[in-house]
């Protein structure tokens, strides 16, 4: 019987694992894919907007070459978090179940059964990307992650979506010499877009190096080809890939399972006390931007590092209680 069981080994769910082992609980830490395994999705070169300092957990120093890190020195820097705290961890484990037993957590896994008297769901929302919902979605041309530019050289390639990663692609993939066309559904681009990179998207635009459909969605993917809908009318496009820049929200269906309120909003804000961040199923926390519901720009790595302290604190208060 674990005192804690945290699901997600992102940097927030390390550090729920460090607090526990500060605080002497009996915990184990278990994720679907591999450590930090939402950075280990980011671009190959992508940087952090954030300072290293902020970035850290567990009080491990963050030194990095530059003023902001790099997906490489991330991922190494959770690595050396985890050894130095020897953190129990069960890597490429899915959770499929949890189950209320008797007070107590039940977590079927794609590997085993662990009980528990408490849950921490960390589980990001970098797992789920939006679907398009269009036939032909489902082709290897089509993807939901970007990784680098270079397998797209000398390719036509559609980029969907309006917003920072969207912009991103298009240009590095532009600047890597594929041929690039952006469908948008909205009117412009999204004024969330970074200021320093919005004037050279809006260029690449307005002088014909990047193609852009505004108010137009695509509708049908195949091998070789892209239909879209566009306000003057269909349009059929010569294309080698789709890279589908629309988004990620967090697992609904798994808070759902375990039997988290979402409150009536158009975020669909997960119910949790903001002192504790229990929810509204007694023993059973929230860490990090699943919080926030689809609000994935409230919550980062910098802001909700003390939900760790706040988990443990409370679940430790009620263990000492109970004995």
């Amino acid at each position: 019987m674990y005192d804690l069981i945290i699901i997600g080994a992102g940097p927030i769910g390390l550090a729920c694992g460090i607090e526990a082992e500060k605080a002497s609980l009996n915990y184990l830490i278990i994720d679907k894919g591999c450590l930090v395994n939402s950075i280990y999705n980011y671009p190959l070169n992508m940087t952090f907007f954030s300072t290293s300092d902020r970035l850290e957990i567990g009080g491990v120093p963050f030194i990095s070459h530059g003023n902001k890190p790099n997906r490489f020195e991330a991922l190494e820097y959770y690595r050396r978090v985890a050894s130095s705290w020897d953190l129990k961890l069960k890597l490429y484990e899915e959770v499929k179940e949890v189950v209320r037993e008797n007070g107590d957590f039940s977590v079927n896994t794609s590997r085993g059964n662990y009980h528990s008297r408490a849950i921490v769901l960390a589980t990001g929302f970098y797992d789920l990307p939006y679907m398009m919902n269009v036939p032909g979605e489902e082709l290897s041309k089509v993807k939901h992650y970007y990784d680098e530019p270079h397998p797209y050289y000398r390719q036509k390639v559609i980029v969907v979506g309006a917003a920072n990663s969207a912009v991103d692609v298009a240009l590095e993939t532009y600047r890597k010499d594929a041929e690039v066309t952006m469908v948008i559904r909205e009117p412009a681009l999204l004024p969330t877009v970074k200021y320093w990179v919005k004037p050279d998207i809006e260029n690449r635009i307005k002088e014909g190096s990047i193609k852009a459909y505004f108010n137009s969605e695509i509708k049908e993917i195949r091998a070789h080809e892209t239909d879209i809908i566009t306000p003057d009318g269909p349009l059929t496009l010569e294309n080698d890939f789709v890279l589908a820049m629309t988004g990620y929200k967090p697992n609904f269906r798994f808070l759902e399972m375990i039997g988290v309120d979402m409150r009536d909003d158009e975020m669909r804000t997960p119910f949790y006390n903001q002192d504790t961040n229990e929810t509204n199923v007694e023993n059973v926390y929230l860490a990090g931007v699943v919080c926030g519901g689809l609000q994935t720009n409230k919550w980062f790595i910098e802001n909700s590092r003390v939900h760790a302290e706040l988990i443990v604190g409370d679940l430790k208060a009620k263990l000492e209680t109970a004995r």
